[in-house]
């Protein structure tokens, strides 16, 4: 096939280059390569997307299949406008996020979107669910059944910059000292190993495959991911369970970002991590072990540096601070 990604420099979109090359492909990566360059094997068409219709402008010819891993609705919609023509399948690398809703564990694609985001409103981190349902918008009416709106939920693996997946892990094996962990036992948790996110856009693509679909991982219990990610680093120490509630009222956040509980939900999500992926498994998504994932995600955080300054978790001086004053308090932590 002749592919072309828009981007190609960066963890998701740089792995399905990367793997596209690899199978033989000929991959074209638009992108401005401001940080790092696309894989090796693919052509690089340095370009803006912040300058409109005109970045478009020498990716020439026809196109089998171009993905988009976009998050505003503007650069998108040009994207389709000047490429779809010629182009016979479209990936949109959506997100769960979509959802109006989050509540209900096992919900599937016929779940309600969030309205779209309002053309000139100013994209944030609050606002992403509804940019991805705007660009599924344009897809659909531009694209039309060339469309593949592919819902991925939280990626995790070898290369992520957002550090929640590893968090865990790597706090095990950095040090045997106490770990704080949330009392939530076996809530859910859902994550993609991106290597596996990557070919199923890949073979979607091949096999011409359409319409929105869930690409998420499976549920697997919190207290199931805590204690495989304390065998796989060794860790000898005590994990301390803390009721969620004492460590929010701490300024403690959750799912991500720092000083946060990395995959600790809020109340009221607990379809979040939770959703049906039966119809991309019965379209060709394919797998492997959450137990690989975490440990090719944990040898990736000791390449890293386990001491590292992280996107998510907590710090080390903030844990030392809540451990001495949950300790001194009076609520029996459970381990």
């Amino acid at each position: 096939m002749r592919i072309l990604v828009l981007g190609g420099t960066a963890f998701l979109s740089a792995e399905i280059a990367r793997q596209a090359a690899a199978a033989g492909h000929e991959v074209t990566c638009l992108a401005r390569g401001s940080a790092v360059p696309p894989p090796e094997g693919t052509t690089w068409l340095r370009a803006d997307r912040t300058t409109g219709h005109q970045a478009y402008e020498e990716a020439d010819g026809d196109w089998d299949a171009v993905v988009d891993v976009a998050r505003d609705p503007e650069q998108a919609r040009e994207a389709l406008e000047a490429l779809s023509p010629r182009t016979a399948h479209w990936t949109v690398v959506s997100s769960c996020s979509v959802y109006a809703d989050h509540s209900v564990p096992g919900a599937d694609e016929d779940a309600a979107l969030l309205r779209q985001l309002a053309r000139g409103t100013a994209l944030s981190p609050e606002n992403y669910g509804e940019a991805k349902s705007a660009i599924e918008q344009h897809a659909t009416s531009i694209a039309g059944g060339k469309a593949h709106l592919c819902r991925a939920g939280l990626i995790g693996g070898p290369g992520d910059g957002s550090d929640r997946y590893g968090y865990w892990p790597a706090r095990f094996s950095r040090d045997a000292e106490p770990v704080i962990v949330p009392d939530i036992g076996p809530s859910a948790t859902q994550v993609i190993d991106v290597r596996d996110l990557a070919a199923w856009v890949l073979t979607a693509a091949g096999r011409g495959i359409t319409g929105a679909l869930n690409a998420v991982g499976g549920v697997v219990g919190f207290d199931d991911y805590l204690a495989e990610s304390q065998r796989q680093a060794n860790y000898v120490g005590r994990a301390l369970a803390v009721p969620e509630d004492w460590l929010v009222a701490r300024g403690i956040g959750y799912w991500a970002g720092p000083d946060s509980l990395p995959l600790c939900l809020p109340p009221g999500h607990d379809g979040f991590a939770a959703r049906s992926n039966d119809a991309a498994l019965a379209a060709g998504l394919r797998l492997r072990p959450w137990q690989d994932t975490l440990r090719d995600t944990l040898d990736d955080e000791r390449r890293r540096g386990l001491d590292r300054d992280r996107k998510a978790g907590l710090s080390s001086e903030t844990e030392r601070r809540l451990l001495d004053e949950f300790l001194r308090g009076t609520i029996p932590a459970r381990s």
